[in-house]
């Protein structure tokens, strides 16, 4: 299974010139801890995360309904293409302290949203299937 294959079939994003109310909104509507900021040909031009409006939002001046996305998202990004394989992008968040890793083509143009929790599962899902398969070789 690639790193594309394992992310919500549409990334959560906002474009370059959204408020930071319109990133946060999107994040509770998506049920998502992060959105990609994308420019007007969906290349990735940062990440707003929760960490963001913590860091960013929430002891400062900044009011999210006028403040613009790109006043306070994250940049550069560290991303992944579909030839990241699901190993390399768990490294790379668990060594970067990153919870959400954005999937781009070559040119940076926006494919997915690789979040922490989608290779967990992914790894769940292939140790309880080897783990059947030793317990149906026993039996």
């Amino acid at each position: 299974m690639n790193i594309l294959e394992m992310c919500d079939l549409e990334a959560a994003s906002v474009p370059i010139d959204a408020t930071a109310e319109r990133a946060i909104r999107t994040m509770l509507d998506r049920h998502v801890g992060a959105v990609a900021v994308v420019d007007e040909n969906q290349r990735v031009a940062g990440i707003f995360t929760e960490r963001d409006v913590l860091r960013r939002l929430s002891l400062s001046e900044h009011d999210p309904r006028t403040t613009s996305v790109r006043e306070v998202m994250t940049t550069p990004v560290e991303m992944a293409t579909q030839a990241t394989s699901p190993g390399e992008a768990l490294a790379t968040m668990v060594e970067r302290h990153y919870r959400h890793l954005p999937i781009v083509e070559e040119d940076g143009h926006l494919l997915g949203m690789l979040s922490i929790r989608n290779l967990l599962q992914a790894r769940i899902e292939m140790l309880t299937f080897q783990l059947d398969q030793a317990r149906s070789v026993v039996l």
